[in-house]
């Protein structure tokens, strides 16, 4: 969650509880006010090197950014209404109309500059010229096509009721089509050359996490599997791991809490990320204060248990504010075209695999003996337990080795994972690699049991064991992929993948599907956290 600095000085407590990760420690921390510099209140310019201080991004370069972005989509979508006239009239591919290939490009000035206008407001109302990191390509070519989908729209309101001029059809049709197709494809070259850019040092951020407990680890873990997110991470700031000399990996603990103003200087941070408790108040206003005065930006992370923001919704009695949990939008319409779509997506994956399954079928047998296909009970939406089948990656005493493999569990929590488990068969591991054992669960999508993407479905030992506020992964039909599948698959702890299927879950949409099925093919193809 990102909070905005605010200008002016605030009085913060001296001194303070401070929390390492999900645990709180009895230890005052004091974050001395005047413990900066003076020439550090206003930026953190003043103490980088100019070599430093020309890879960071300032607000100057920033809006210089933003307006070269403008100027390049003006020039874009202008030549998509060229390119378009061109496609028209000169080469023709629409049935001849005598009245509209007599049309000169002049004629279409009003509606060029029109649409034009139009495409840049609403490209910047929607947000596309906020230059966020975390933004993602399909998300841009959601606001592209929704900026541009809004201006044609306008011009068929103008052309074709207040009838100006003679206007096509099918060259507003190319308009509409070429805008969205170059301004999507200059978007993606540009985060190409961003992303070699931020590899090379140029344009990053230093950034330092506050608290070394699970959310704190979970940070880092996301900062340094990005790079081309432009993040450098420093290291951390936490009491006990100080205390104790701990460090994460190759991150470091540069100091406790208290010493949070010299490490900021010392280490040259441009950005904090507070993971402590939420019962860490006290002291997480007092970093934030320290932070508006020392021009740091700050974001803050919410505890693993607590409620995300997109599962809120806010309602008022009289002007009191009252907090409530947001239904999931994954019901109504929204359900019957995720419906329609599984069913078709599926009746086609099982025509196009059955090949693939007849040969996995064969392998399996030639490997090891016992059955090519295992059934498995799994628990679905609200509970409910149904049968879905998997090719056998396993020798068939698999069930009763798993008791004495317990203690080599690799993911912690409910479920049990082994990189190299020895009960897999040769074949299996190939299998397991590639996700191919998971291909007869496309009949089930198709009975209904399971949708293409959604949470998967548990084994009724592991709810057994849920905690409360895991069970609300339940509330949604199970799914083949999901949001975790595609963002570490195994080598995610379990909080962390439950996390990830309930923000799936209270910000669904047809277009975060289409995402994680995209994302899911490179996923299964590299072999990445398949175990």
């Amino acid at each position: 969650m990102r909070l905005r600095s605010r200008t002016g000085r605030r009085d913060t407590p001296r001194e303070q509880r401070v929390g390492a990760g999900a645990n709180s420690v009895s230890a005052p921390v004091v974050i001395d006010p005047a413990s900066p510099p003076p020439q550090w209140a206003s930026s953190n310019e003043a103490w980088r090197t100019p070599a430093e201080a020309a890879r960071v991004p300032t607000t100057g370069s920033r809006l210089r950014t933003k307006l070269a972005l403008l100027v390049t989509d003006f020039a874009i979508l202008n030549i998509a209404f060229l390119v378009a006239y061109w496609l028209r009239y000169d080469l023709r591919l629409w049935p001849e109309t005598a009245e509209f290939f007599d049309a000169p490009l002049s004629s279409y000035f009003t509606a060029q500059t029109v649409f034009v206008g139009l495409s840049l407001v609403m490209v910047l109302r929607l947000g596309l010229y906020r230059l966020k990191r975390t933004t993602q390509w399909l998300d841009e070519v959601g606001m592209i096509a929704n900026a541009v989908t809004i201006a044609i729209s306008v011009l068929v309101i103008i052309f074709f009721l207040l009838r100006p001029g003679v206007t096509s059809r099918a060259m507003l049709a190319y308009v509409w089509v070429g805008s969205i197709g170059l301004l999507s494809t200059f978007r993606l070259v540009l985060r190409w050359i961003i992303s070699r850019r931020r590899r090379a040092g140029i344009g990053v951020s230093r950034i330092l996490v506050i608290g070394a407990g699970h959310l704190g680890k979970m940070v880092m873990q996301q900062i340094a599997g990005r790079p081309g997110l432009g993040y450098d991470l420093a290291g951390f700031c936490d009491d006990v791991a100080c205390a104790q000399g701990t460090n994460f990996g190759r991150f470091e603990c540069l100091g406790p809490v208290r010493d949070l103003p010299g490490v900021i200087a010392t280490h040259r941070i441009d950005e904090v990320v507070i993971a402590l408790p939420s019962a860490e108040h006290a002291t997480i206003l007092s970093i934030v204060g320290l932070c508006e005065r020392m021009g740091v930006e700050f974001r803050l992370v919410p505890e693993t248990y607590d409620l995300t923001l997109g599962s809120l919704e806010v309602d008022h009695i009289a002007g009191i504010p009252l907090i409530g949990r947001r239904e999931t939008t994954i019901r109504g319409i929204n359900l019957v075209i995720k419906r329609v779509i599984d069913i078709l997506a599926s009746s086609v994956a099982l025509l196009v695999s059955a090949p693939v399954i007849a040969l996995l079928a064969i392998a399996v047998k030639i490997d090891s003996p016992g059955p090519v296909f295992i059934p498995q009970v799994r628990v679905g939406m609200r509970g409910r337990t149904f049968r879905c089948f998997k090719v056998r990656s396993m020798h068939q005493d698999a069930d009763r080795r798993l008791a004495d493999l317990m203690k080599d569990n690799e993911a912690g929590g409910v479920i049990f994972k082994m990189r190299d488990d020895p009960r897999r068969t040769r074949v299996g591991r190939v299998l397991r690699k590639l996700s191919l054992d998971e291909l007869p669960q496309f009949w089930s999508i198709l009975t209904g049991e399971m949708s293409l993407v959604g949470p998967r479905p548990p084994f009724p030992h592991e709810v057994a064991q849920y905690e409360d506020w895991h069970k609300r992964r339940l509330s949604v039909t199970p799914g083949l992929t999901g949001l975790w599948q595609v963002s570490g698959r195994s080598d995610l702890p379990f909080d962390e993948m439950v996390m990830l299927d309930l923000y799936y879950i209270e910000n669904w949409s047809l277009s975060l599907d289409l995402k994680i099925i995209l994302r899911t093919i490179p996923t299964v193809i590299s072999g990445r956290g398949a175990y």
